[in-house]
């Protein structure tokens, strides 16, 4: 006789249907769900997106049928036990028959947290959690940073070399990408697409003007995958120093999306914000002095999530990076080192850290290679923690 599945492979499976929803279930969280029967067999299976309305164990349970009664839902987050957008999926999953729920975690929200667990256990469904946790919360630690706390999770990304620079002295004189070890860019390929996906993993990307200036990005997602919303093109530019000329401008222009927003302070230009606005482009106007006037990057985190923003991708220069860490809104590094030394005092460091005036000590490192390149994933804190 065939082995039976364990556990384990049927949240593998809802695991890896809850990752097919990624770019497609923001502002909810990434959810699979499995539905096996006493024999161990696949009846019903389903991800989450948030413009498909139902919960996956709602779709599982459709397409498993009159067969889910008596069967096990595998699931990577607690079951939706509360009336939101939809009604409670426990009504659903006790009205069916089921009579076991695996689950990896609870639910991340504290207003709501264990009460899908209560709600199966006092009609009788065995319940289990536990399984591939770690996995299951990396999964949804932008939705738990996010539904926690209001704010977005906020991802800080930076290619650079051996030696923490991310540009050479030609840069620092405005002679466009440095030459690196790869040729115009410092890391390879491999690195470049894999901090594409994590563009694709995000709901927006952020840069100082500065980067704009330098380099003129698009800033798009090209992974290649589908998304449910544009990813939304953050610069912080205090006086609107944004060319209209732009690609950043002249995509909003030409396409006529709102996905480009621009934070600047009270100081700025009136007449320069008409301008951009009148090319697609949305500005803000956010401001602190102290010393001078510049956008305050709490505030520009609190207008973000206030959008149901959950995840954020800097992907600034030094300057913008030391400040973002210097305020302490950054929740995790990705670090891309490139077999290359640039040296020399005119390098531009990956982060301005004049302002920091303490140790930053990264948790939960994960080291990778990517092509000739490495990449290390450090966090500055547990989004599940606050």
């Amino acid at each position: 006789m065939a082995a039976q599945p364990s556990d384990e492979q049927f949240l593998r499976q809802a695991l890896a249907l809850a990752r097919a929803g990624i770019g497609l279930a923001s502002p909810n969280p990434h959810v699979g769900a499995v539905i096996a029967d006493s024999q161990g067999a696949v009846i019903g299976a389903a991800t989450y997106t948030y413009g498909g309305l139902k919960h996956a164990e709602v779709l599982a349970l459709e397409a498993a049928g009159a067969r889910a009664r008596g069967g096990t839902l595998y699931i990577n987050l607690e079951p939706h036990g509360h009336q939101g957008r939809t009604p409670p999926c426990t009504d659903a999953l006790i009205a069916a028959g089921i009579r076991r729920v695996v689950a990896s975690m609870a639910d991340p929200n504290p207003k709501v947290s264990g009460r899908g667990f209560e709600q199966l256990r006092a009609a009788g469904v065995e319940v289990e959690m536990g399984g591939l946790e770690a996995e299951a919360r990396r999964l949804n630690e932008g939705f738990a940073r996010y539904i926690r706390s209001g704010l977005p999770f906020v991802t800080l990304k930076s290619a650079m070399t051996l030696d923490a620079k991310i540009a050479s002295g030609r840069r620092r004189a405005g002679v466009g990408r440095p030459l690196g070890f790869t040729g115009e860019w410092i890391t390879g390929d491999a690195a470049r697409n894999h901090a594409h996906q994590l563009r694709h993993e995000s709901d927006a990307i952020l840069v100082g003007v500065g980067t704009i200036l330098a380099d003129n990005p698009a800033l798009t997602d090209r992974s290649g995958s589908s998304r449910r919303r544009p990813l939304l093109r953050v610069v912080l530019d205090s006086h609107l120093r944004l060319p209209l000329e732009s690609r950043i401008v002249q995509s909003a222009a030409t396409e006529q999306r709102s996905d480009v927003l621009i934070f600047c302070t009270a100081e700025a230009d009136e007449s320069r914000k008409q301008q951009l606005e009148q090319l697609g482009v949305r500005v803000q106007r956010l401001t602190v002095k102290d010393p001078a006037p510049r956008v305050d990057l709490p505030a520009v985190l609190l207008a973000l999530g206030q959008m149901e923003i959950t995840s954020v991708l800097i992907e600034g220069g030094s300057a913008i990076n030391g400040a973002a860490l210097a305020s302490h809104i950054v929740d995790k590094l990705w670090l891309y080192y490139a077999p290359v030394v640039f040296g020399g005092g005119e390098s531009v460091p990956f982060a301005a850290l004049e302002g920091i005036d303490s140790v930053i000590t990264l948790k939960n490192l994960r080291l990778q290679t990517c092509g000739e390149d490495a990449a290390l994933e450090g966090y500055l804190r547990d989004p599940y923690a606050e």
